[in-house]
């Protein structure tokens, strides 16, 4: 089966030559049929006809600009695709599939369909089973997707949907969009969503009572998060979709939202979960749909498995029942705290004061520390908690009131929490900066540029980026930058799960080869294990008062962390990855009284 897929948003017609001397027109062989494969549309587009596509390629390689993509897949799946955009568009293979009193959590990278998939499951989007009028296919009604889906687990719900009597609330991945549409003060927009009397509890759960007088508009990321998750469980509905619930939000808000979102399952609800953040999935999914295939070509909905198992078989890349490789190596954690920490060894490349710092009604309290050559100190803490003042602090972006700091010749490179896309700017340019640094290997420059995926964006405006985009770009500037330190703030932000665990060995190993130091401030637990040698720790009361530790040893430091939070993790014998141990378990308990609430020591541990 070939796939022939055309990336509109990829294509810059005005800047290729005009007419048919595209070069995508242009160079686009002859079909035998003596009809042309590519041809130019009304609205200044190519438009590709996948019928008549050889697979030679030559549009792939003379396209500047990677519009297209001509893609092999077995025959066996064309008649599982479900849904495509348009006749050369992406395409979804396979459907989710809900359990009633359960919850589905969903893995898989960006633009690969996990949320196409949720607007069909709520109703948003109508599956087309691939067929366009354009074709000639005779386009599916509801009576033919019901039979497609015939002796499954969706008919069923399919049928429901389809009368209207299958009660469905979809918590978007977007949520920035909501105050242009959403208008009053947060407090009277949720009792006036409230269809199941639960607003006290939930506005508990979430910690949001103290803002019930602020305005919808006036929200920031986090707090908006946590009102989108607040309106959908209110509401009444037989199936709840969450889009990415746990964006903006700090580790203690992650497991809140996640104890919400289960306490649905108690109620015999059906629950799909789309999260980046692998211990959080785990911890409150029941089953989980791995979604694998290229970005913004075709997305492959894989069969259920239990959580564990799905985890291990994403991070492995390799799906044994269907006998698919996605991934060329697998992704395996420490199976414990690294036994040679550069805690307490290498050189000191920097020894920073104890500091205070007043902001408003905010005070920060830091207590000073060093960092050696080749370590990576890990930041932790919630939200308002003053990670990013402590990091503006170093750089010198502020002057503390107590403390001095005082850099000497040592140079720092910065990758902030909030990225500016400076205007007129291409990623091109950057690439350029990158390679045309000398005090880097070309091997370093080459990996820089090749795990975070710029050549794939190269021709695009800065301003024209996502988020997830825009992160790429910055990380690849910041470690890029001649430096003795690098201060890097929440770079797993808009990242999905593979490109963060990618982002996260990248930092690992970057600064290792160069010898180099850095700081960084992360929220994903998992994320923050795969970095960092030590940590430092952030308490407090957010909004008001924030005091920081010195950097203390890896297992030191999460065990702090986790004691606050009075979760415990335990190590995936297969993968080493960090879980989440459900609360109130054996394991939980055991753990808590041994005081061990990141891992298990080995036996042969003292």
């Amino acid at each position: 089966m070939r796939l022939a897929v055309f990336m509109r948003d990829r294509c810059q017609p005005n800047l290729c030559a005009p007419g048919p001397n595209k070069p995508c027109i242009v160079h686009c062989p002859r079909n035998r049929t003596g009809y042309e494969t590519i041809v130019l549309g009304d609205d200044g587009f190519p438009i590709l006809t996948e019928s008549l596509c050889t697979g030679c390629g030559i549009c792939v390689k003379k396209c500047p600009f990677n519009c297209y993509q001509i893609i092999n897949l077995p025959d066996m799946l064309r008649k599982d695709m479900t849904f495509r955009y348009t006749p050369d568009g992406f395409a979804l293979f396979r459907m989710l599939i809900p359990k009633k009193g359960n919850v589905l959590g969903v893995i898989g990278q960006n633009g690969i369909g996990k949320s196409t998939a949720l607007k069909i499951l709520s109703g948003e989007l109508k599956m087309n089973l691939g067929r366009f009028e354009k074709n000639n296919d005779e386009i599916p009604e509801w009576e033919d997707i019901i039979k497609y889906f015939r002796g499954s687990e969706l008919q069923n719900y399919l049928t429901e949907l389809s009368k209207g009597t299958k009660s469905v609330v979809y918590k978007p991945q977007n949520i920035t969009s909501i105050p242009k549409v959403v208008k009053g003060k947060l407090g009277d927009v949720l009792k006036k969503t409230d269809e199941t009397d639960s607003f006290n509890y939930v506005i508990g759960q979430l910690n949001l009572r103290h803002l019930l007088d602020r305005r919808v508009s006036d929200l920031s990321g986090g707090e908006l998060q946590r009102f989108a998750i607040a309106a959908a469980i209110m509401r009444k509905a037989n199936m709840y979709l969450f889009d990415e619930p746990s964006s903006y939000l700090d580790i203690k808000e992650r497991l809140r939202m996640a104890e919400l979102i289960q306490s649905l399952r108690e109620k015999d609800k059906t629950v799909i979960v789309v999260e980046h953040d692998l211990a959080i999935l785990d911890y409150l999914s029941d089953y989980v749909s791995l979604i694998y295939g290229s970005p913004g070509a075709y997305g492959i909905i894989s069969h259920p498995h239990g959580v564990r198992v799905g985890i291990n078989i994403y991070l492995g890349g390799y799906i044994k029942d269907e006998n698919m490789r996605f991934r060329a190596e697998p992704i395996v954690f420490h199976t414990r705290p690294p036994s040679e920490s550069l805690f307490t060894s290498g050189n000191v490349v920097y020894d920073y004061p104890d500091m205070v710092k007043t902001l408003g009604d905010f005070k920060l309290t830091s207590y000073g520390g060093e960092i050696h050559a080749g370590e990576v100190i890990g930041i932790l803490g919630p939200n308002g908690i003053g990670k990013t003042t402590f990091i503006k602090l170093l750089s010198q972006e502020l002057k503390p009131d107590y403390g001095e700091v005082d850099l000497g010749d040592i140079k720092l490179s910065v990758k902030p929490q909030y990225i500016a896309a400076e205007e007129n700017q291409t990623v091109e340019r950057v690439i350029r900066d990158i390679r045309g640094n000398p005090d880097f290997l070309s091997t370093y420059k080459r990996r820089l540029i090749e795990t975070l995926e710029l050549d794939n964006i190269k021709d695009r405006l800065l301003t024209e980026l996502s988020g997830g985009e825009l992160q790429r770009v910055e990380i690849a500037r910041c470690l890029s930058t001649t430096a003795d330190i690098y201060l890097l703030d929440e770079p797993s932000a808009f990242l999905d799960v593979e490109m963060r665990l990618r982002v996260a060995l990248l930092i690992r190993k970057s600064i290792e080869e160069i010898k180099k130091s850095a700081f960084v401030v992360e929220h994903d637990i998992i994320t923050q294990d795969f970095i960092s040698d030590s940590l430092i720790i952030f308490d407090g009361k957010p909004g008001f008062e924030g005091q920081s530790s010195a950097p203390q040893e890896l297992r030191s430091g999460m065990n702090s962390f986790l004691k606050n939070m009075n979760i415990t993790f335990r190590r995936d014998p297969s993968t080493g990855r960090p879980r989440v141990n459900k609360k109130g378990s054996n394991l939980d308990q055991k753990q808590k009284a041994m005081g061990e609430y990141y891992y298990i020591p080995e036996k042969n541990e003292d």
